[in-house]
């Protein structure tokens, strides 16, 4: 720490002159070695004696000569790059494959615990049309309620879109018919395995949206077969990414799943989940409710692990039925009454969402295969709202 700079320099100098001789003592003349060594031994004595002035020079001497001995090409740049990107993507590959993986949220099915993709129309005429999960971002203006940041249907200033979409993940749509017109169908459109887009095609034009089929479906209510006018809004207003979330794969090796825990999974074999015949068995995140052997009951809002209420603040704040937690509710095929239990067998999970109500998790396709478990949802690392930190 307390070393000067000039004999840090050197230092650093003579072990690379010393590293550069071995390597190049079968291939360089004698007159060179000899030259190339007296250099060293000659920064050598200079950093014994402490000399600053000896020591500049005779570093500045051998920086020379070495430089003379090894010229830079561009070959060698476009190497050491190459080597540098190479090493970058194999550690990132290595760290994606064994310890961290990312995932986005799509649906809201861990909702108000994580958030999927949120769509939020720029107006309704009625507060009570308003979701309820919905209100905090509406207010009231004139004849109708306003998603706030709109000023009667214009949206923010692109400085403040830039901002919102770096920081909050939030991004805004506004597609107007053109023509009079019918939408024939909803493409969804995928730009570098990220970013999802949607192809609304109608009958005479054609539009782009930055948002997925499901969300325009879910809260701008765009289907195929709805007819406009000239004029007529088809969606307008905010959407907010999914919460982004790193997922630790490094731990189930060493310890077991515990109940609580927020755990991402393969839905590979599970009768009942469709399979996108692009992308394959897609991957769903959910609350692990229930290890082997344990026996399962819902009783609305509670839950019941072997008889007793479930524990851990994840069980608590749906069970409190406090909104936005609306508590668990009966099943389909799984837990359909309060009076029937289900024994989870060896070697499953049995996974449920936060958001019961508008969950697809194992109350209508039963548990989860111990080999599909990926990792346990450790981190949500964008957008940069309350949900960033450590998932609970």
């Amino acid at each position: 720490m307390f070393t000067p700079r000039y004999v840090k320099h050197g230092k650093l100098l003579l072990r690379h002159g010393r590293k550069f001789l071995h390597y190049k003592r079968d291939i360089l003349a004698e007159s060179e070695l000899a030259d190339l060594q007296a250099h060293i031994d000659k920064l050598h004595a200079s950093l014994k004696t402490g000399d600053k002035a000896a020591i500049e020079q005779a570093s500045e001497q051998l920086d020379h000569l070495l430089a003379s001995k090894t010229p830079m090409t561009w070959e060698v740049h476009w190497r050491e790059n190459c080597e540098v990107i190479l090493v970058a993507i194999i550690v990132a590959i290595g760290i994606r494959s064994y310890f961290l993986q990312p995932f986005k949220i799509p649906t809201g099915s861990m909702q108000p615990t994580l958030n999927g993709i949120i769509g939020y129309p720029s107006s309704y005429r009625n507060e009570h049309e308003i979701p309820v999960d919905k209100k905090d971002r509406y207010e009231k203006r004139g004849d109708g309620w306003y998603l706030k940041g709109y000023s009667e249907g214009a949206k923010p200033n692109l400085l403040r879109q830039i901002g919102e979409y770096f920081v909050l993940g939030r991004n805004y749509i506004d597609v107007v018919s053109k023509e009079d017109d019918r939408i024939v169908q909803i493409v969804p459109k995928k730009f570098f395995f990220f970013f999802t887009f949607s192809r609304i095609i109608c009958e005479r034009q054609t539009f782009l949206v930055y948002a997925a089929p499901d969300t325009l479906r879910a809260d701008f209510h765009v289907v195929s077969g709805s007819t406009y006018r000239r004029g007529d809004i088809i969606a307008r207003g905010a959407i907010d990414t999914g919460d982004q979330v790193f997922v630790d794969k490094f731990s189930y090796n060493f310890v077991k799943p515990h109940n609580g825990d927020v755990f991402v999974f393969r839905t590979d074999h599970i009768f009942g989940i469709g399979v996108d015949p692009e992308t394959g068995a897609p991957f769903f995140i959910k609350r692990l409710a229930g290890l082997p052997n344990d026996v399962l009951r819902i009783d609305p809002p509670l839950l019941y692990i072997n008889g007793k209420l479930g524990t851990g603040l994840g069980f608590r704040r749906v069970m409190s039925a406090k909104l936005p937690y609306g508590g668990y509710t009966q099943g389909h095929d799984y837990l359909a009454r309060p009076e029937d239990s289900y024994a989870v067998p060896e070697h499953r999970y049995f996974a449920l969402g936060d958001n019961s109500r508008n969950s697809f998790d194992s109350r209508y396709w039963g548990p989860v295969p111990e080999e599909n478990l990926v990792g346990r949802g450790l981190f949500v690392y964008w957008p940069f709202n309350r949900h960033w930190g450590i998932i609970r």
